[in-house]
């Protein structure tokens, strides 16, 4: 199985400074000139999924591999990454250029009232890479221009203006015709994961003291969808490449990130609301996933 990448290791792959939020902000998001560190000649990356979703102006002759499809770009396109599909890019021409965002699913969560995998540029077998006409590479630009700038601003709503401009890139390339590339046949394992997403979305947000999460394990998610536990996980793992336990966990953590962020309930009360019926639980829980105790979380 193919290696994820994590956010961690992108930063130590592009020999990047590592910024000091990650692990401790909801989440996590950034933005780069493609030429500050790569130069203008493009390097092969590796074929792997990564922990993180990302948006890209390439310019120059590049080949995406996807899980289920190859891309050729001659001259501009917008192309759209996600979690759950592994890619290759190699590039098939000295001169590149361009610039990309990347961010995690909690940057929008709770902001954002479609889910990312909605839009179908993210949706695994949608459409990845969109061409750029000529006259649209300067919006494209502007806008990540502007993000290059808003990053390294001290403006207090700054992530808010980022999110915005985001959103704008993804709605920009839904608006362009994409590719024509043949659609992929949805697989069990890619029906089964979506079916776990929406199942275990449908229990957050948290809003009120009194809700507390039901579905906690993966014997409760596979009962729900009348799955063996092992087919559920093997599942997962060939469509996200993590377990049935690991997509828990990670989502329980962001609820609790949130809510720690966010609210002024007590520990007590956001680990009961998570399924913790000890606070103890839910702080050993909390410090072995992010390194912090929930106190040092919230006030940091």
């Amino acid at each position: 199985m193919e290696k994820i990448q994590s956010l961690e290791e992108f930063y130590r792959a592009k020999q990047l400074t590592m910024p000091t939020d990650i692990g401790k902000e909801v989440g996590h998001f950034n933005v780069f000139d493609a030429e500050e560190f790569l130069g203008h000649h493009g390097k092969p990356l590796p074929y792997s999924r990564k922990d993180f979703y990302k948006v890209a102006l390439v310019s120059g002759r590049n080949r995406y591999f996807f899980a289920d499809k190859t891309i050729d770009v001659e001259e501009h396109a917008l192309m759209f990454a996600n979690p759950q599909v592994p890619y290759q890019c190699e590039p098939l021409s000295e001169e590149q250029s361009g610039r990309f965002c990347i961010f995690t699913d909690a940057f929008f969560h709770n902001f954002n009232a479609t889910r990312l995998t909605e839009f179908p540029l993210f949706r695994p077998g949608g459409q990845p890479v969109v061409f750029l006409p000529a006259s649209q590479v300067p919006a494209v630009k502007e806008l990540f221009d502007k993000m290059l700038t808003e990053i390294r601003s001290d403006y207090q709503y700054k992530y808010d203006l980022l999110r915005n401009y985001t959103m704008e890139l993804i709605h920009m390339g839904m608006k362009l015709q994409p590719i024509d590339v043949s659609p992929a046949h949805s697989n069990a394992a890619t029906r089964i994961s979506s079916l776990f997403s929406d199942l275990l979305e449908r229990q957050f947000p948290i809003e009120s003291p009194m809700q507390q999460v039901n579905l906690r394990t993966a014997i409760d998610f596979a009962s729900q969808l009348s799955v063996h536990v092992n087919h559920l996980n093997k599942a997962l793992k060939d469509a996200t490449g993590k377990s049935t336990s690991e997509l828990i966990a990670e989502r329980l953590v962001q609820e609790a990130k949130a809510l720690l962020k966010h609210t002024d309930w007590n520990v007590s009360e956001i680990g009961y609301c998570l399924g913790f019926q000890e606070p103890a639980h839910f702080n050993n829980f909390f410090k072995k996933k992010t390194q912090l105790t929930p106190r040092t979380f919230r006030a940091a």
